[in-house]
């Protein structure tokens, strides 16, 4: 399954721009960034974004890419393994 990594307009003061901008580069990603996610209080106090519908956040925007991509790499993992037992 293609991950979607979904970014609010409003956390891009944490830096978590240059992280979306780094996940487009990849053309295997959805990467959408919205105007809000609901998320107000979370999204006040520190980096983050979702990963597939998950909140995934972070103490600066380079562990926040860090921690995108580990969930990412997790999913992956979790999809090979569906594809294993069919």
């Amino acid at each position: 399954m293609r991950p979607i990594i979904e970014f609010c307009v409003s956390n891009m003061h944490f830096g978590t721009d240059e992280v979306m901008e780094k996940l487009e580069e990849n053309p295997d990603y959805d990467v959408i960034e919205y105007g809000c996610l609901n998320n107000c209080g979370l999204c006040s106090a520190a980096p983050y974004a979702l990963v597939n519908g998950e909140i995934v956040e972070a103490e600066s925007a380079d562990k926040l890419y860090e921690l995108i991509m580990n969930k990412i790499k997790e999913m992956e993992a979790w999809d090979a393994l569906d594809f294993d037992l069919d």
